[in-house]
């Protein structure tokens, strides 16, 4: 898998780059002046109530608030995956389930793993997959395919918080659901991204 310590596909890294350079162009300041500037200023200590502020009182949209916000505060944990992983995945089978996905993915080429503080992201060149812990045991992958292409494939519901390109969710219950039939589903959504 990609080395972005982010867990960045090539292609995502290039959004955030353009997102930061688009900053710098538009408002005149650079990231790191945003970040100075909220450090120094922001009355919030919260994440959402800071990310208001930058909003109201800056005119800042929500990418660019967010960039902003990890630059001064590291708020979205991207430098240190391995803890948001483990505040997510808080059980034995959850982190099973975990292992079986990376086992299955692991030697197909130019994927990238990236850990959110909701879902595990796989990417190659845009997100092909997502895990995401459901609350007692088990977890919902989420593919980057129709979700009447298997009957075990259900419709995301709409507080997902992956990418909109997930269009189907199989519910994987422990690892031994990521079977036959769910590394099928997930090669094809491999190949189409």
């Amino acid at each position: 898998m990609a080395e972005d310590k982010r867990g960045l596909s090539p292609q995502q890294a290039q959004w955030f780059a353009s997102v930061r350079e688009g900053l710098e162009q538009e408002t005149g300041r650079t990231l790191e002046q945003w970040a100075a500037l909220v450090r120094d200023t922001c009355p919030e200590t919260a994440h959402a109530k800071r990310l208001a502020w930058l909003k109201d009182v800056h005119g800042l949209g929500q990418n660019r608030a967010s960039a902003v916000l990890d630059a001064a505060f590291g708020s979205l944990g991207w430098s240190n995956p391995d803890a948001l992983a483990e505040a997510l995945w808080t059980t034995p089978e959850q982190r099973a389930i975990v292992a079986a996905v990376r086992a299955a993915v692991s030697d197909w080429p130019g994927i990238t793993e990236g850990q959110r503080k909701s879902f595990t992201a796989f990417s190659r060149k845009s997100q092909f997959a997502a895990l995401a812990p459901v609350k007692t045991t088990g977890a919902r992958l989420g593919l980057a395919v129709l979700a009447d292409e298997d009957p075990l494939l259900e419709p995301p519901r709409r507080r997902e918080a992956w990418s909109d390109r997930l269009r189907a969710v199989l519910v994987l219950e422990s690892a031994a659901a990521v079977d036959e039939r769910a590394l099928r589903l997930l090669k094809r959504a491999y190949e189409g991204s």
